[in-house]
């Protein structure tokens, strides 16, 4: 889904600095063994490029990784990296002491831009970890028509400080955002060991552990607002808990249970991909197999690219397709599996195959009606999909409640959506949005039940074996689905349609899912014959995925208790965050914004936008969805206009003229979209 102007590479920077004291923390170096302060900007810094990921360390000891194909220069204090594509760099700077947070981040930049003045938008503390003492988050103002966003991070050790700088375009952080995760996440000070549990032997989920999760959960759900949380845990093939926490609707009594159904989003990937290893299983093709060879009508926008693309390449997120999510997500109304897939006929890779990570929706959608087309290549693409996933995966493994059927889940026991209102408040989130997902729906338009997930999960902890012994898949066939293609981030992988997270020295196979109101993760540990489901139906609920997944950790190997403040302090800082970006809107929107506004606008690609008042509101209807808008004066004098219903907010739209006409822009990373003037 689209977001505010918020980067995307805020996300992995808040998890590289970490959000609690670390065990044992080792004895910060003084400022004698650093040495003096970041050299001049003007110094000469000897480049050297590297071919593979490639561990590195600044002058005061402290390790950092450079991702494959980057440049990074040394001198002194500083050590700057620099992306393939010029349009990126990031700098890792010693500051041997400083007053505070603030004073090493002023002594840092001139390593990257000596004359830097940028105004801070948002600042914040985050709890020491991994070895730190303390860190602070720093993100700059910059204006929707830079494509930029500009970061530091500056982590405390003993009276030392690391600081990290980040500026770049919005296409390279998207373009790259997995290697500049795994510069993020690797950087440590010298001699921290980092906590492992390889090796040792999971407690069982007994139930005063159990409870342990149940109150962590309860504890979560309240303190962000999420009205209603399904859970479960797996234990060596049984469940040992599944049931839900709150309400389906907010205002209303019918409680979350294991049986309600929530739409998970792009879990439906990992489901998608299993019917495809089925259909490998048997010999229909194999991954390796050109996709034109088992659909010949598939195109993309690059006729040399489109014979390269094999099948594995539909789901590994690592051919290089950008998401252009908004391609589908604002003209859906007429829209069906066919013309989705003839959308990729326009799209082209920008970045080569297998160097990193682009997440595409529309290839993984392409998969799964490739996958429907392969046993009923006389049905309609849509049609054939839904049968061969109900056939050969939902009725095998006892998913009776599972579905791709909206009508049908939202007359059931099902959870609504829920989002915030511009001031921060829970609400009830308008679903049109979400209906975009149906054309696309093999990534991400399932809706299922606590229950009927954690049948899926049983099955990937027996290793494909069914609950009375039947073989779903041969265990070869599923284990494909894990292998790495790509990297997202240190020591975590995107396979097919899953992903393999070794951060901690136990693998963690897991996807998550997120939908407007929608957010869920199912994950499992082979090693310790546990997994479990989370399911939300509000859209702070994707900020209690990954600190459960972590409770999860410290119960089975006593781990260091970091899950619970991990939760309150993201709760915390996005609520923090809310109020800081809520006092730039208006709303309603001022009229300098809106006065020379056009009664309709159009788009090739995205169709057709409709002004409107409804009061004092100005409201953006685009067919399909619309949203009254608050108004932001940018700093570089232009006006934005951000639409702020719940379910339908987020969308950023810059107000300009050109060519005489009155022109409205909004952009994802990598593609700009302008509506002109009908």
């Amino acid at each position: 889904m689209t977001t505010p102007r918020l980067p995307w590479i805020l996300s992995a920077l808040l998890l590289a600095c970490g959000t609690t004291p670390p065990p044992a923390a080792k004895t910060a170096p003084t400022a004698a063994a650093v040495e003096a302060q970041s050299p001049p900007a003007a110094t000469v810094m000897k480049p050297e490029t590297v071919a593979s990921d490639t561990p590195r360390a600044t002058a005061a000891g402290t390790t950092f990784t450079v991702p494959a194909n980057w440049t990074l220069r040394s001198d002194g204090a500083r050590r700057v990296l620099e992306g393939p594509e010029k349009d990126i760099k990031v700098a890792i700077v010693d500051v041997p002491t400083a007053a505070d947070a603030a004073a090493a981040v002023k002594q840092a930049w001139p390593a990257l831009d000596p004359s830097f003045k940028r105004p801070v938008r948002i600042e914040q503390d985050r709890p020491a970890r991994y070895g730190w003492q303390g860190a602070r988050v720093f993100i700059y103002e910059t204006s929707p028509n830079e494509h930029r966003s500009v970061l530091a991070a500056a982590r405390r050790r003993g009276d030392a400080w690391c600081v990290l700088l980040l500026d770049g375009s919005d296409a390279a952080e998207e373009r790259r955002g997995g290697q500049i995760g795994l510069v993020m996440s690797s950087i440590r000070p010298a001699g921290y060991t980092r906590e492992s549990f390889a090796g040792k032997k999971a407690h069982p989920l007994d139930a005063a552990r159990i409870k342990l999760l149940t109150d962590f959960i309860a504890k979560a759900q309240k303190e962000a607002g999420v009205p209603g949380v399904g859970i479960s845990l797996v234990e060596n093939g049984k469940v040992v808990f599944a049931g839900g926490f709150g309400v389906r609707e907010l205002g209303k009594k019918e409680p979350v249970d294991a049986d309600s159904l929530f739409i998970i989003a792009s879990n439906s990937k990992a489901l998608t991909t299993l019917l495809l290893s089925k259909e490998v299983d048997r010999g229909k093709f194999t991954w390796d197999t050109p996709v034109t060879q088992v659909y010949p009508p598939f195109k993309l926008g690059d006729a040399d690219v489109t014979k390269r693309v094999l099948m594995k390449h539909l789901v590994c997120a690592c051919t290089g397709m950008p998401r252009q999510d908004l391609e589908w997500l604002f003209e859906f109304k007429s829209a069906t599996p066919q013309s989705a897939l003839s959308l990729l006929g326009g799209f082209t890779p920008t970045s080569k195959f297998g160097e990193v990570f682009q997440y595409s929706n529309l290839m993984a959608s392409a998969a799964g009606f490739i996958g429907g087309y392969v046993l009923n290549p006389k049905k309609e693409l849509g049609a054939a999909f839904d049968e061969a996933m109900k056939k050969e995966i939902f009725t095998p493994l006892g998913m009776k409640s599972t579905t791709f059927d909206f009508a049908r889940a939202l007359k059931a026991n099902h959870a609504s959506p829920h989002g915030e209102d511009i001031d921060g408040n829970i609400t009830i989130a308008k679903m049109n949005v979400n209906y975009s997902i149906v054309p696309v729906r093999p990534a991400g338009g399932a809706w299922s039940s606590v229950n009927d997930l954690t049948r899926y999960v049983q099955m990937e902890l027996a290793n494909g074996k069914l609950p009375d012994g039947k073989t779903l898949i041969s265990e070869a066939a599923l284990m494909q689905r894990r292998e790495p293609q790509v990297l997202v981030g240190e020591d975590h992988t995107y396979g097919m349609g899953l992903m393999v997270n070794k951060r901690w020295g136990v693998p963690i196979v897991h996807h998550g899912g997120d939908l407007v109101g929608y957010h869920s993760d199912m994950f499992w540990i082979p090693e310790a014959g546990v997994g479990g489901v989370i399911l939300t139906n509000a859209d702070p609920g994707v900020m209690l995925r990954g600190p459960f997944v972590r409770r999860l950790l410290e119960v089975l190997y006593d781990g260091e208790q970091e899950a619970e403040e991990d939760v309150m302090t993201a709760i915390a800082r996005h609520k923090e965050s809310m109020k800081t970006e809520r006092k730039r809107l208006v709303t309603p929107a001022e009229d300098a914004a809106t006065n020379k506004l056009a009664a309709h606008y159009t788009n090739a690609s995205l169709g057709e936008i409709a002004v409107s008042k409804r009061g004092k509101d100005t409201v953006l209807d685009f067919g399909e969805w619309k949203s009254a808008v608050a108004s932001r004066k940018n700093d570089d004098g232009t006006y934005s206009l951000i639409t702020v219903e719940p379910g339908t907010d987020g969308f950023e739209f810059v107000v300009s003229e050109k060519d005489g006409k009155h022109v409205l822009t909004t952009r994802d990373a990598q593609h700009e979209y302008g509506f002109v003037e009908k």
